[in-house]
């Protein structure tokens, strides 16, 4: 019995002990890490001021803006120079024109299958041109009896590209505008004569063309009236001109 109470005293004061020691860490480490200064992150005695967040404005993508025409041809210029100097195939002209400066005025069938010449409208030069021709904006795709079918290219600020099908129909003829372009042909060096007979020409085959359709043969006499006028304009010119040589003869 007394060995048993000696071990339970024992026993008792190593676990007091134990439990001293551990409560004398604990107390160092917390005195020791007390010590230690943390800044604040702001002035305690300043008045708070609450973050705004910054609103970013949000750019809407827009098309790219197409460059000048002229600014286009040099580059094109510089592009075919430098072909030339590496001995490659030069690009086409048309790689210069965007497809709203284009208007088709033919399509005929060649050896290699259907051609289409176009005009460049800023420019007013022709070309001939085959599917898989390259412009500014898209590609001409195909060519058919009536039209030009083309992929057109949109290039955006942000980067994407939208692709879209776009058709061109072919120019008809318009008798009128090419009777004047003929009598200021024949007013600027070609004779007179001949504008006269172009005019009349037009006149006669614009007549058979259209004598068919019944509902338009008032626009039909009304665009003979005005080709009799301009040939009556470039007789009355011829004859004035041949007076004024008459009268003064050269030396």
């Amino acid at each position: 019995m007394k060995d048993s109470k000696r071990n339970t005293l024992r026993a008792i004061r190593s676990a007091l002990t134990a439990a001293l020691v551990l409560t004398a860490a604990t107390a160092a480490a917390a005195q020791a890490a007390s010590t230690e200064y943390k800044g604040a992150r702001r002035d305690p005695f300043d008045k708070y001021k609450p973050k705004f967040a910054r609103k970013v404005e949000k750019k809407v993508p827009a098309p790219l803006p197409v460059p000048p025409i002229q600014a286009r041809i040099d580059n094109y210029k510089a592009q075919k120079l430098a072909a030339m100097n590496l001995q490659q195939a030069a690009p086409k002209p048309t790689t210069a024109l965007t497809l709203s400066e284009v208007e088709v005025i033919g399509i005929f069938r060649t050896p290699r299958g259907y051609a289409a010449m176009v005009q460049a409208t800023p420019i007013n030069l022709s070309y001939v041109v085959y599917p898989g021709e390259q412009f500014y904006n898209g590609m001409l795709v195909a060519i058919e009896e009536t039209r030009l079918v083309f992929r057109r290219q949109t290039r955006w600020t942000d980067g994407r590209s939208d692709v879209a099908v776009e058709t061109k129909p072919l120019r008809q003829p318009n008798a009128v505008k090419d009777s004047m372009t003929t009598a200021k042909s024949g007013s600027g060096g070609v004779p007179a004569t001949q504008a006269t007979m172009d005019a009349a020409t037009a006149a006669t085959a614009a007549s058979q063309v259209n004598a068919s359709s019944k509902p338009e043969m008032r626009e039909l006499n009304a665009l003979v009236e005005v080709l009799k006028a301009l040939a009556a304009g470039a007789q009355q010119q011829q004859q004035h001109g041949g007076g004024d040589g008459q009268a003064n003869p050269k030396p």
